[in-house]
């Protein structure tokens, strides 16, 4: 299980080398989770309208290991954008990853560029 984890690292944008195209606008639900593939990933993909922003984490949740988080609850928490684990409730900081239980999980995060109503997530290999 520990390998599923391993292969997920938090991209920067200023460190980004690879822009894949995960779809149009159209193509993610506002407010709420989508799912893409990039390689061997699952990257869950927000169209954070009520903040009018995007974001991009590993779909993978760290504490029951199962691809879930494109299907959590987006929310706030002291202005910080989040997403709720559909399992377990945990929240994750769709900004930096960090667990906002205070627990040791974290999550991977990506950047996230929209061109021409085209969507696109920032890789490094």
């Amino acid at each position: 299980m520990e390998e599923i984890l391993n292969q997920y690292e938090t991209v920067h944008a200023s460190d980004a080398t690879i822009w894949f195209k995960a779809g149009k606008v159209e193509d993610f639900p506002t407010n709420r989770g989508g799912c893409i593939k990039y390689k061997n990933k699952q990257i869950a993909i927000f169209n954070f309208t009520r903040r009018n922003e995007w974001y991009a984490c590993q779909n993978a949740c760290p504490h029951k290991m199962e691809m879930v988080l494109s299907r959590g609850m987006t929310g706030s928490a002291d202005d910080v954008p989040k997403i709720a684990c559909p399992m377990h409730k945990k929240t994750f900081s769709l900004v930096d990853g960090s667990n906002l239980n205070g627990d040791d999980f974290k999550i991977a995060t990506y950047p996230i560029k929209v061109v021409e109503n085209e969507v696109f997530v920032g890789f490094v290999d």
